[in-house]
């Protein structure tokens, strides 16, 4: 698959807003939350300053997004990483992944949260991407797991 990753401006903003929307609407209704879902344009423009973030294109669609923050020293993390649902399961997140992981060739330690009863999510980063779950924690009314690669 031909993916090209373009980096997040805040003229991006409702394009990100979009993609945010339909990649994390199944967690909206099933949680009741989703501090990824409806985002405001100004809050998407924060975002977008404070979070770099690379938008995922397959030929000129937009598909996903990937969002990485740079903790210092070696230490990353995988604040968003989400594709849009009819490209789930096609290999994209992990080709996503990987191309994260070259693009911060420093990298020592990288860690990230996601839904704890997210067998999916859970699957996707041991299996896929290596991660190992370093415990868990209630964050408002869900419950979620930690991530920690390290090398």
């Amino acid at each position: 698959m031909d993916l090209r990753y373009v980096k997040a401006e805040k003229k991006d903003a409702d394009l990100l807003i979009n993609i945010y929307n339909a990649a994390f609407y199944d967690d909206y209704v099933k949680y009741g939350e989703c501090p990824a879902y409806g985002k405001t344009r100004e809050k998407m423009e924060a975002s977008i300053e404070k979070f770099p973030k690379l938008i995922i294109f397959s030929e000129d669609y937009p598909i996903g997004a990937i969002s990485v923050v740079d903790r210092g020293d070696g230490e990353y993390y995988l604040g968003c990483l989400c594709i849009i649902p009819e490209y789930q399961g096609k290999g994209i997140g992990t080709l996503a992944f990987h191309y994260m992981l070259d693009s911060y060739c420093n990298w020592k330690k990288i860690t990230l949260v996601t839904p704890a009863d997210k067998e999916e999510n859970i699957k996707f980063y041991t299996e896929k991407c290596g991660f190992i779950v370093n415990g868990t924690e209630m964050d408002g009314n869900v419950k979620v797991a930690h991530f920690l690669l390290e090398r």
